[in-house]
């Protein structure tokens, strides 16, 4: 796609299979963020920007047992938030926001979060990632949430090239099966995380290492099943 800096795409045929062999080595993928509803896992979103899910579950454990609803969050306050948060990056602003969209919820939503997306990306703290994860997670819908993991897999393989995350998502939706979106952001986002890694891709590992466009990959002998 797009030129000499992108590798050329996988061909229908190869994307289905590609999908089809990160569901059979995990045909129930999971968030690994901590929530118990979808107002929990909304903050738990909220919080990730720019921190890992390890350091998001450290504090949520104990946040959601104390303030699990909107009501709750703004009964806490801001700063005892603050207290509770202060070891992920960003946490004065994501304190505020999260106050914010607590308010927002019970004064527009009756506290509920919306099954919405322009709704959820008029909150304060949530954008278009944040409400993609919120749709998919909580309300099983087929969205696809571009983080950096994803971004990576979907150009490196040759998935889904683009050089925006709204352009690999939408390549995404338009590549990959009706069967498989459902759950394709969950295995490509910890296929990502765990295989294909930023800095050292294990590529002797990977399931999909011998349809992957990248040149410099480097797949073992054995093929992939």
């Amino acid at each position: 796609m797009k030129g000499k800096d992108w590798p050329s795409e996988l061909t229908p045929d190869e994307v289905t299979e590609l999908m089809r062999r990160l569901r059979k080595a995990n045909p129930a993928p999971k968030s690994e963020l901590y929530w118990t509803n979808p107002y929990t896992l909304l903050v738990a979103v909220v919080l990730s920007a720019q921190a890992t899910d390890k350091g998001v579950n450290k504090v949520t454990h104990e946040l959601f047992r104390i303030a699990d609803t909107p009501q709750k969050m703004l009964a806490l306050g801001e700063e005892r938030l603050k207290e509770i948060i202060r070891s992920i990056g960003l946490y004065p602003t994501k304190a505020k926001n999260i106050i914010g969209l607590s308010l927002i919820l019970l004064e527009k939503h009756g506290g509920a979060v919306p099954r919405d997306r322009a709704r959820l990306e008029e909150l304060p703290g949530v954008g278009r990632k944040t409400a993609n994860v919120v749709l998919n997670v909580a309300f099983g819908e087929p969205t696809i949430a571009v983080d950096t993991h994803i971004f990576r897999v979907s150009n490196r393989t040759g998935l889904a090239p683009g050089k925006t995350p709204l352009e690999v998502e939408k390549a995404l939706l338009k590549v990959i099966p009706q069967e498989f979106r459902q759950h394709a952001h969950h295995w490509l986002i910890l296929h990502g995380r765990y295989v294909c890694k930023a800095r050292k891709p294990d590529c002797g590992r990977c399931v999909i290492c011998d349809l992957c466009r990248w040149p410099e990959k480097a797949c073992d002998n054995s093929e992939a099943s």
